[in-house]
This record gives structure tokens, sequence and C-alpha cells, in this order.
């Protein structure tokens, strides 16, 4: 079975003459009478009915014609990427990205990339804290995007632009200050429960941030599930504003006003590669717009 017998068959199935699909493929009616031959000979069934004037499908045509257009399909898809490939293009990229980040912001510039090479796989591996830039500096992302502060600016194996800042809130529920109706200091707080994200990545060490000595605290993977807690009176914690924006307007959430600590963090985003590293044909683009793009 050969891809130009296949598209003989389908040719032929889909206009009902040799004549036409010799137009159609630029080929002679007994090249393509050959190539049905061939096929039928080698399926061992009979494709087409020859008794009227139109060839038409007989019931075993019919099933094998779907499963001939699933075939080219793939076909046309495996020769597309290897075009794509020798044209030195990733076959995927990976964009590590610190989970607290409004991923809003940016849709449309990875629907952009998406669009310009549908053939490159774009891999969003969400990490927290220091994860997006570990990740990074592992190799195990193409760029990340992730909040910096000036001891990571300075680091020479990074090349990095500004994107944008978001705040993260420090929040609790009504049940829980239903507790501390005259709360004032998060030391008032040392036996509520902390809910704590768990750093994915390796640059905070030791360091726990935000975190006052003796504090009761529950360890988190992800924002959804810290919300929920926080939400549901278990304990207290930041969230980024934009998640919890909803749930702060209709009272399922409060700001914590305490005298020593800050209510509101405002976090810099930046967008990370590696210095002396160049980027693939797809990364490039993307990383472009990126630093050509503004953002609110």
């Amino acid at each position: 079975m050969k891809l130009e017998q296949l598209l003989a068959f389908q040719s032929v199935a889909e206009l009902g003459s040799l004549g036409r699909a010799s137009d159609h493929l630029h080929k002679t009616q007994p090249a393509i009478s050959q190539s049905i031959k061939q096929l039928e000979e080698g399926l061992g069934v009979t494709l087409f009915s020859r008794s009227n004037y139109r060839l038409e499908l007989t019931q075993s045509g019919r099933s094998l014609y779907q499963q001939t257009l699933r075939v080219l399909n793939e076909a046309s898809s495996l020769q597309n990427m290897a075009k794509h490939l020798s044209a030195g293009n990733e076959a995927s990229i990976t964009l590590a990205m610190e989970a607290s980040y409004d991923l809003r912001g940016i849709i449309p510039l990875l629907s952009n990339v998406q669009n310009q090479f549908p053939d490159t796989q774009i891999v969003l591996r969400q990490e927290r804290l220091t994860g997006a830039l570990g990740a990074l500096s592992d190799r195990h992302a193409t760029v990340c995007l992730s909040p910096s502060g000036p001891e990571h600016l300075l680091d020479t194996q990074f090349t990095t632009h500004y994107l944008s800042s978001g705040s993260l809130v420090n929040v609790a529920s009504s049940q829980l200050l239903s507790r501390h109706p005259n709360l004032q200091t998060s030391a008032e707080l040392i036996n509520e429960y902390q809910i704590v994200i768990q750093d994915s990545g390796k640059y905070s060490g030791d360091k726990k941030w935000g975190i006052q000595d003796g504090q009761r605290c529950w360890y988190v993977n992800d924002f959804a599930t810290k919300k929920m807690l926080i939400e549901s009176g278990i304990g207290w914690g930041r969230l980024p504003q934009y998640q919890i924006q909803k749930s702060l307007n209709t009272g399922e959430l409060f700001e914590l006003n305490l005298t020593d600590v800050h209510t509101k963090i405002t976090l810099d985003y930046y967008l990370f590669k590696i210095k002396d590293e160049p980027l693939g044909p797809v990364a490039q683009v993307l990383w472009d717009q990126f630093i050509t793009h503004t953002f609110n």
C-alpha cells in the first residue's frame, strides 16, 4: 500500500470518475486505474462497482474510504511536522511561570505564536515561588516568567525583561475574624493556621517568607487549594488579588489590616532566558512578542 494509491482512491471516490481524478492529481487515467487495481489487490477487496457509468464505492469501499481519510490526514500532519522541523523550528517550547501570575494578560501572545507555528507545542509549566527560575536554570524550561528581586536581576546567567506588576493580599474569612474581634497584629494569629504555598524551586533555601517564629502552618501546592482553605475559615494568608477580588467584593474574604505586616505586597514580574544560549526560532518569536507588548 502506497500513499499515491490512497490518494487515487480518495480522488476517484469523491469525484466519481477516472477522468476527473486524473485532472485533479495531474496523472494519466491509466496510472490512476493501475493505482486503484494495485490497492484492491493489496487489500484483497473490491473498492468500486464498475457496473454503472459512474464509479461507485462498494460497501467495503465505503468503510475503507473513511479509514483512508484518517490515514491521509495523519500522513499530511507527518509531512507538515517534518517541514516544520527541517526549517529549524522547535517541536515544543516550555514556558515556566510563577503560579501567582495572571495568565490572562499573555493569552493573546501565546495564541499568536500558536497560530503562526501550529506544529510547535507550547507547554505551560506552572511553578511556585522560585520554581520557575529553577526550571529555567536547570534547562527544563525555554523561558520563564517569575517575580524577581535585585539578587536575581543581577545574576549574570539571565537576560531579563520587565512585564508587569501584581499584588498579593493578606486575607481571612469572617469565620476566622470572628474568633479575633479585636485583631491588630500577626502575633495574635500565631495559633491559627497560616496557609503557605510550598516552593517548587531551589532558590529560597531555608528561608520562609512572611512566616513568624512559632507560627502554625498548613502547606499547599496551589493557590486554588489555599483560597479554599482560607475561605473555609481554616486559616489565613496571602493570595493574588486578581484571584480573590470577587471574594473580597462579596464578603467571602476580608483584607487583614495588621499593624506589624503589610496588607498588600507588590510583585514585579519579569521574563527570563539564559543569557548565553540562543533561542530557537519559535521561542525567539515568543520572546520578541513579550518584549514589544505593552502590559497594563
